[in-house]
Parts: C-alpha cells; structure tokens; sequence
C-alpha cells in the first residue's frame, strides 16, 4: 500500500457529472464555445498527506474552467499560488498551466462548487448538492488539521460539512475557530480574486498574515 504521501488527492463527481442542470446547461455551452478548454468538474490538487486543506467558491470561467486545475489560470491563482511558494505550501514555480511542474506541499485545494457557475456566483441548491464531495475530501484527509475558507460561502459550507452551526461561528477575515471534536483549526480570508484585491477589501498582507498564522498553527501541532 503506497503512504498517504504517495497518494493524489482527488475526490470528486465525474467529467458529465449531471446532478445540478443549471450548470450542465452552461458547461455544455461552454463545450461548444472553447473546446480546447476542460470544461468540466474541476478535481481536488494535492495529496492526501496534507494537513491544510484551502476551500474556494467555485472555477472561474477562464481559469480553473480552462485549465482543469484549482486556482489556475487567472488572477486569484496568481496571488494564491505565489502565497502557497511563500509559505513553504508549494514547491516549483507556477506559470498559470496544469503541466507547469508546480507541487503542493502539505496542502490540497479544493472548490465548494467543482463546476463553473454563471457569473460566478452558484445557486444555495447547487453549493448544497456540492458538499457531499467536499465532505467526502475532508474524510479523506487523515492528516488535516487546519482548513482555510476563502469567502463567506466556503466557511459556511466548511462548516455544515462539518456539523457546525455558522451562526457560533461567523465569518470574518483572519477568523479562526475551532471545529470540535474533528481536531481541525477553521481560518477564514477574503477570497483573494481580482475584485477584492483591487477595490481593497483585501491585500496582499491581509492574505499573508491568514497563511502565517496558518503555519505557525501547524507547526506547533
């Protein structure tokens, strides 16, 4: 049996996944449009060692929509993934692409919603028809011990996936909270996407301090 280190991390609903119709209609659209792209449920990145697990909303069009890859491909990836390299998260060096030879370092990422929604924003019915896939790669973490939610939406389904009651817990930027009796530390940050970054609602030390906290945390576990 290969150690959890050796293993990927990837547990989510098929290419045709067909459970949520809203966004089947726009997948299929998109198939038509750009071919070339994934177009598809986007699959965890990681492994299944990984003590930090980061949760996002859900693929941009043309990031992780295009590429296949959590985070890749747009804006918020190039301010999440410099930020993992910084921390000691990553290894290697990001250039927007699945092939770019990038690594995650007791880190997986995943998304509340694996299919790119309209606009960016998913329905309340289609991040709860989600979730069985987010809670399915939180039990297959047997390391995790700290998970990060970039926005609202994503602490609020971390938390239901985990039994929590939000309104105990609230979000707020550079949060933290403890989810008993799972054993796994809760941080909360902005979503680091261009919008946030650029109106100010987020910058790039608000962010890093979430992640140093993150590391001091699991350093000293």
């Amino acid at each position: 049996m290969q150690a959890p280190s050796a293993i990927a991390f990837d547990v989510g609903p098929s290419r045709d996944c067909a459970a949520c119709p809203r966004l089947v209609e726009y997948r299929d659209a998109n198939r038509a449009a750009f071919p070339d792209w994934s177009n598809a449920p986007v699959p965890s990145f990681g492994k299944a060692s990984a003590r930090l697990l980061i949760v996002g909303l859900a693929p941009g069009l043309r990031g992780a929509n295009r590429t296949g890859r959590p985070f890749t491909g747009d804006y918020a990836g190039d301010l999440l993934y410099q930020t993992l390299l910084r921390y000691g998260f990553a290894s290697g060096v990001y250039d927007r692409r699945p092939d770019d030879g990038l690594e995650l370092v007791d880190c997986a990422i995943v998304n509340a919603v694996r299919c790119a929604p309209p606009q960016n924003k998913p329905t309340p019915q289609e991040i709860r028809t989600c979730r069985a896939y987010l809670t399915q790669s939180i039990g297959a973490l047997p390391r995790l011990r700290a998970v990060l939610a970039l926005g609202r939406v994503a602490h609020e389904t971390v938390l239901r996936a985990f039994g929590a009651r939000s309104a105990e817990l609230p979000f707020a930027h550079g949060a933290r909270h403890a989810l008993k009796p799972a054993g796994v530390m809760l941080f909360d940050s902005y979503h680091c996407s261009r919008y946030n970054t650029n109106t100010g609602v987020l910058t790039d030390t608000m962010f890093q301090s979430v992640f140093a906290a993150i590391r001091a945390e699991l350093d000293c576990s």
